[in-house]
């Protein structure tokens, strides 16, 4: 019997979420979130380690959230974006009444602040309302100290880059007109929303407005730091249905030019072009490397400016592999894959990298992994770094210098960092010991190491004769071969872009201390075995995967590992939409929860932030209307016998909370047990933790309400 891990063990992770590595390759730094119970919000704090492992990591910010750290040229100095109080510096001295720009923090009175006390959040990008706004900050590591700060425009900064020189920096930063000011105050205040743009709404970003974003450049050690002492670079500007999130990826090379990606088509909300640009930092010269048939991400300068190194995929076709890209920095220039003979997708854990002036290095989704390709610039890619095993997956990527640095999990070990030599990647084996850089939580796992799931990949035959591949997480002390059939959970991932590998989550973690074993499917639209495996998914939605859903339990079923009287089935986002798929077709669970998904795709169109890739995979609803009748499970609802957990954000502009809404009542008109969760203020995630926790302890409860071996008290499950 399992004792069960506590919810709130939950809070005391560190979960890294970015590494950089200095241009030399002497130093790492990195960004792991936390929480802060008290106030129930998720910090970030900003470390720096070196390469060698000699000493343990320094941890550089505490008050405040940290990311995208970014190194100068001679790596000491380290620069970031925070939304932290005022730089004492900028708002010391005396206060001149008659400035009403020089009126202390933020420039406000205390009438201002009894105004603010009514003032809604509104959708403004970072650091909205009264919070501190998020700017670039900079330590100097050389003479130590607290970051200094380097921006002070008013509604913040939301990328940057650091020249080759480290003296000035390109920002990407929202400017409003005099018009759209008085739109913004007016939305602070409440006001209503007026909306004339196509993408009229975006997950996390909320309702869109008109307002541009511009990169601007300026120098790194100015006193004046707001957007009057910066050039605004007029031709380089965010533009498209992805932008509001996406942003324009600045990155300024080694030749004195700037590269960034935004859409140029005339209609840019109504396509998902994305293409790569550069632009000198007087605002001259603008070329548009690329043509528009791609959705382009994180253009990466070559050593010596020369080339570009960049992620591409088919906007029209989200199936297909997104492939790692190399074109000279020319107006229409000639680009080619260096990826594309690899059958794999890039995976979404760091930008392409150039080992030297030939080859790309990239993280690719093979199977169910995350690993390291290298890619020549003429030759042949290959899979890399195979010491890396198969019981580990790649959580962050970054190199430079000749040095690798890794954030590596399983699915016993929360992400930590490792360094690992470049010499490695030119030659398996060759590059000498990989050193661990973090422990970020090796006290919190001695206390939990009882708890801890084991896993493994298995492989099993859908109905169709076809090998699908599950990652399976097992109890602590659970002998599959030995051991009693177990209660057991189909957790499903989202996407359907994407894929599982054995990696540590907490949810998995909390539910295998509990004497569940946890089966993740690889189900047929999964993204780590090929174009071909991935596009059995196009323009279907619901039979396909539930078949390899349901396959899988079974598989586990037949081996003796799963009960069948103890079955139970969840998702979010997809793994939500397919969980209320699987319970039209089957009544094999005992228990689901369909979480934060679309079950109506006919009466959601338009409502989403996603109506183009909707309309891309399966036309116009009042064009195909039988098409989305049959993707929806709510045409099947009728069919469904099985009990419900639904939840929703109330924000959640991906997965509307009105689709939550439908099936729950749908389900309960037939006399389902059912139960609807809307979490307030939330958008496609559940952000907060005592939220986070929270959602563990619905699903977990909603399971054993409805498990047939607690009544009987059969082994298996704790509280």
């Amino acid at each position: 019997m399992q004792t069960g891990l506590d919810s709130e063990a939950f809070y005391d992770l560190r979960l890294l979420s970015e590494v950089a590595v200095s241009p030399d390759g002497e130093r790492v730094a990195f960004v792991a979130t936390e929480s802060d119970p008290a106030a129930d919000e998720t910090r970030t704090g900003l470390y720096v380690a070196p390469a060698d492992g000699s000493r343990d990591p320094h941890r550089l910010t505490r008050a405040s959230t940290a990311s995208a750290p970014t190194w100068g040229p001679d790596g000491d100095t380290l620069a970031f974006l925070a939304a932290r109080d005022e730089d004492l510096d900028r708002k010391r001295g005396r206060v001149d009444a008659d400035d009403p720009d020089d009126r202390g923090e933020g420039g406000a009175d205390e009438e201002d602040e009894d105004d603010r006390d009514d003032e809604s959040d509104g959708d403004d990008g970072p650091g909205d309302g009264d919070d501190p706004k998020q700017q670039v900050w900079l330590f100097d590591l050389a003479l130590g100290g607290d970051a200094r700060q380097v921006t002070a425009f008013e509604r913040g900064v939301t990328e940057f880059d650091l020249s080759p020189d480290g003296d000035r920096l390109v920002v990407a930063a929202r400017d409003p007109t005099d018009e759209q000011e008085e739109y913004l105050d007016q939305r602070e205040e409440g006001g209503p929303i007026e909306v004339t743009r196509l993408q009229h709404k975006r997950d996390g970003a909320g309702w869109l407005d008109d307002v541009t974003t511009y990169l601007f450049v300026g120098d790194a050690d100015g006193d004046a730091a707001d957007a009057t002492a910066f050039e605004r670079l007029d031709d380089a500007h965010g533009a498209g249905s992805a932008e509001p999130l996406a942003g324009l990826q600045p990155a300024w090379g080694p030749t004195d030019r700037i590269a960034f990606t935004t859409c140029v088509d005339e209609d840019p909300d109504d396509t998902g072009a994305y293409d790569v640009c550069t632009i000198a930092p007087d605002g001259s010269d603008r070329r548009v490397v690329t043509d528009g048939s791609l959705r382009c991400a994180s253009p990466t300068w070559s050593p010596d400016g020369d080339l570009l190194a960049f992620g591409g995929s088919n906007y029209e076709n989200w199936y297909e592999p997104t492939e790692a890209y190399v074109a000279p920095d020319e107006a229409e220039a000639a680009f080619e894959s260096v990826s594309a003979e690899l059958d794999r997708t890039l995976a979404r854990t760091g930008a392409p990298r150039w080992l030297d002036g030939e080859t790309v290095v990239v993280p690719i989704a093979d199977e169910a992994w995350t690993r390291l390709a290298v890619c020549p610039v003429d030759g042949q890619p290959r899979r890399a770094f195979s010491r890396q095993g198969r019981d580990r997956t790649i959580a962050a990527f970054d190199l430079a210098g000749d040095t690798v640095a890794l954030g590596l999990t399983g699915a016993d070990q929360p992400p930590d960092v490792f360094a690992v030599p470049g010499a490695e990647l030119r030659s398996d084996d060759a590059g000498g010991p990989t050193r661990r850089l973090s422990a970020l939580n090796d006290g919190w796992l001695a206390e939990h190491d009882g708890s801890l799931p084991d896993c493994e990949v298995v492989a099993y035959e859908n109905s169709d004769g076809e090998e699908i591949e599950a990652v399976v997480y097992y109890p602590n002390d659970f002998d599959p071969d030995a051991d009693d059939p177990a209660p057991t959970v189909c957790s499903i991932h989202g996407g359907p872009m994407s894929y599982d590998a054995p990696a540590y989550r907490f949810t998995l973690h909390y539910w295998a201390s509990r004497g569940y074993v946890v089966v993740k499917p690889n189900y047929r639209g999964s993204t780590s075995y090929g174009r071909d495996f991935s596009e059995r998914l196009k323009g279907s939605r619901g039979e396909l995967e539930t078949d390899d859903v349901v396959s899988a339990v079974e598989h586990l079923v037949d081996e003796g590992v799963a009960d069948p009287d103890r079955l139970f089935c969840t998702g979010f986002s997809y793994g939500g939409i397919t969980t209320a798929h699987v319970v039209t077709r089957t009544d094999a669970f005992a228990a689901a929860a369909p979480e934060h998904g679309i079950y109506d795709f006919y009466a959601n169109f338009g409502t989403d932030d996603n109506h183009n890739w909707h309309e891309w995979e399966f036309g116009m609803p009042w064009e195909n209307e039988a098409t989305y009748r049959d993707i929806s499970s709510i045409t099947r609802v009728g069919d469904i016998e099985t009990p419900l957990l639904i939840t929703a954000g109330e924000e959640d502009w991906r997965c509307p909370p009105t689709q939550a809404e439908q099936l729950y009542v749908s389900v309960r008109k037939q006399g389902i047990d059912a139960k609807l969760v809307i979490y307030p203020n939330e958008h496609h995630n559940i952000g907060k933790p005592k939220r986070a926790t929270h959602r563990i302890e619905e699903l977990t409860e909603w399971f054993r309400t409805h498990d047939p071996g607690v009544a009987e008290g059969a082994n298996g499950v704790s509280d």
